[in-house]
């Protein structure tokens, strides 16, 4: 792994993924629409064919009238311009389709197969003859929760040919026209997939930590480099979730090193019998202390709404005051209020004075860089 890290990095990303992931578990049978558990291959393959095509071939009939042969209203047919930007912006390593393009040959294509490129999607869009590989692609089920045998608990996701995600991105030019001929388009192959944000505390860092640390973290082989990458790309984004809107008490206050010491004490080869302090630990690997990246992420966003023009949600949500009645008892502590006390404590500036000083971006900006971690307790 670590001739992989200095040479290889795709390679070895992909192997901290895969540990990262833990042991899966291989599932070879479904249930049948009727409720019947199906073993054979054909028939769970059949059985996957019949769900996804009834999740994706919708028979909604389209409101209003068709758009007949004479009534196109295409406009201007796909230019070369904007097939040439969809090119450039391709990125390396995309899944591919049926056609197995991949995107370092189109990103090779001179001026004559861009061209080529570009005639192929404008004789596509006017004609809506498209060649057969363009309208396959490769679902490929994603599990999201419950019994895995069950198909409905599975998301699909659809691998498209890359020159036909170049004309499902040009059709969205097209839209608004064919709206207005009275034809409706569909821009998307498959069903959108939603992300639902939930609220990830330390026992999320702790499963990342569980899972790496007996094949990545005490590994004597991968050098203090490559571990220290996987802290940064995995474990710090698992630990700190959202962190920017967090009201922290003096608990999270803790904890938030605690669970940060952990991987890094291991990093360094030691463990809590060797009584060394934090903060040499952290100077030593050339690590910043956590809680001072929080709370620097915490004010840099009160900034961001500070500055907010008039008319934009999260400016006008914090600034907002709810009228009403609170329930009785003690009332939650706004985050308005945590992060204008945070801002006395650290910076020294009164809540009246905030709103003017957070105001001027490189000033706060400058006192952001120059905020001192906390004192280390231990």
């Amino acid at each position: 792994m670590e001739n992989d890290f200095r040479t290889a990095s795709k390679r070895f990303w992909t192997t901290i993924r895969h540990l990262r992931r833990g042991k899966q578990c291989i599932i070879n049978t479904v249930y049948g629409g009727d409720g019947a558990l199906l073993t054979s291959t054909r028939d769970v393959v059949d059985r996957w064919k019949e769900y996804f095509e009834d999740l994706l071939n919708h028979t909604d009939t389209p409101s209003g009238k068709e758009a007949g042969p004479g009534d196109s209203g295409v406009g201007s047919p796909i230019s070369g311009a904007e097939v040439a930007e969809v090119v450039r912006k391709l990125l390396g390593g995309r899944a591919t389709g049926v056609d197995e393009v991949r995107p370092k040959f189109l990103k090779a294509l001179d001026v004559v197969g861009l061209s080529w490129l570009t005639r192929l999607c404008s004789i596509a869009w006017t004609s809506g003859a498209v060649p057969l590989d363009w309208q396959t692609g490769v679902v490929v089920p994603l599990f999201k929760k419950g019994d895995r045998r069950v198909c409905s608990n599975y998301r699909g996701i659809t691998l498209l040919s890359l020159p036909d995600r170049y004309l499902q991105l040009s059709l969205d030019r097209f839209a608004a026209e064919c709206e207005a001929a009275g034809m409706r388009i569909s821009t998307s192959k498959s069903e959108s997939m939603v992300l639902n944000r939930k609220r990830v505390e330390n026992g999320a860092a702790s499963a990342v930590m569980r899972t790496l640390h007996g094949s990545v973290v005490v590994k004597r082989e991968l050098s203090r480099k490559a571990k220290l990458s996987i802290y940064q790309s995995i474990y710090v984004p698992a630990l700190t979730y959202g962190h920017e809107l967090w009201v922290m008490t003096e608990r999270t206050r803790s904890r938030v090193p605690a669970a940060e010491m952990s991987f890094l004490r291991r990093v360094a080869g030691l463990s809590l019998r060797d009584r060394v302090r934090s903060s040499v630990i952290r100077e030593e690997l050339g690590v910043d202390p956590l809680l001072l990246r929080v709370e620097r992420s915490q004010m840099r966003w009160l900034g961001h709404l500070v500055r907010m023009p008039p008319g934009r949600l999260p400016g006008e949500v914090f600034r907002a005051r709810p009228t009403g009645r609170r329930p009785r008892g003690r009332p939650r502590t706004r985050w308005r209020d945590y992060v204008s006390r945070l801002a006395w404590e650290r910076l020294g500036i009164p809540q009246e004075e905030l709103d003017e000083v957070a105001g001027e971006r490189e000033v706060w900006a400058s006192l952001l860089r120059l905020l001192p971690p906390r004192p280390d307790p231990g």
